[in-house]
């Protein structure tokens, strides 16, 4: 099967036909990868942004939709011919060893999930089956896109109903912060960026006002329409140093003191996606 593998760091991916191990282990699953969708979580690791890389060569990839080929020893939570979401969190089912494919005379490895490969081993508990009529291409957002961005409303901010919050970075996790805060019914919810037709998106998202950063200022806006204690979260999809200039705007101004009644801690995600503010309680 053909797969992009990365051989060395800073350097394009290489495409070359591999080999799938001949017998599936306790807990694996083989899925036929359909459609696969890329994050700054691949890109750094491409760029090295977290220094040398001591499992190269490897495989990538960590959202995708595919159908279940073959189940391996104690699988119950899928069955072939099911089509799957794969994902990087771990959902239901057994937690597997991660596989290794051959190259050649090279090994490769992998880890519990992978999708820049047309055939995948992967981890029960890293693939969740979804109706046959869900649409494929679509399926891939909620390996990582969807259900990150709602988590960080969800989980980490605990937004509720009537409650503030500002996104800075509309991309794929920022959007579904903002569609999560308006399924929560927060207000108002701010959407901040660089670009005109991102902004555009955010609001078919949910956001009710929007702010390009690049013209306009975002803490002298957003306390403009605020009245209440106010939630910022910023996300990595963007220009860092944009992002890294509006954190030191929100401390230079005092919105992380209780000046006007704001009381603001930072949050940083564990994989480093997003990095949050938001009130205390």
């Amino acid at each position: 099967m053909k797969a992009a593998i990365l051989v060395e760091q800073k350097k394009p991916l290489v495409i070359g036909e591999i080999n799938i191990p001949t017998e599936l282990e306790y807990g694996q699953v083989l899925v036929q990868v359909y459609y696969s969708g890329i994050c700054g979580s691949q890109l750094g690791e491409i760029s090295g942004v977290k220094g040398p890389d001591k499992f190269l060569p490897h495989l990538l990839g960590h959202e995708g939709s595919g159908r279940v080929v073959k189940v391996g020893p104690g699988v119950k939570q899928v069955q072939a011919e099911d089509h799957v979401v794969l994902h990087w969190r771990k959902g239901i089912g057994l937690d597997s060893s991660p596989p290794t494919y051959q190259w050649g005379s090279k090994k490769v490895n992998a880890g519990f999930v992978t999708t820049f490969n047309e055939l995948a081993v992967v981890s029960e508990n890293r693939i969740t089956p979804i109706p046959k009529d869900f649409d494929l291409k679509l399926a891939p957002l909620f390996g990582c896109a969807v259900t990150t961005g709602l988590g960080v409303v969800v989980n980490n901010a605990e937004l509720k109903i009537g409650e503030s919050i500002v996104v800075i970075g509309a991309g794929g996790i920022g959007l579904n912060i903002i569609q999560g805060a308006s399924m929560h019914s927060a207000y108002p919810i701010i959407a901040v960026d660089l670009f005109d037709d991102k902004l555009e998106l955010a609001i078919k998202m949910g956001a009710t006002h929007i702010i390009n950063s690049k013209k306009q200022k975002v803490v002298e806006i957003s306390r403009r329409e605020l009245d209440k204690q106010i939630a910022f979260q910023a996300q990595r999809n963007g220009t860092e140093i944009k992002v890294r200039t509006s954190f030191q705007e929100v401390t230079n101004t005092g919105i992380r003191t209780n000046e006007e009644n704001i009381d603001c801690k930072i949050f940083v995600d564990a994989r480093g996606v997003s990095s949050l503010i938001h009130k205390d309680r």
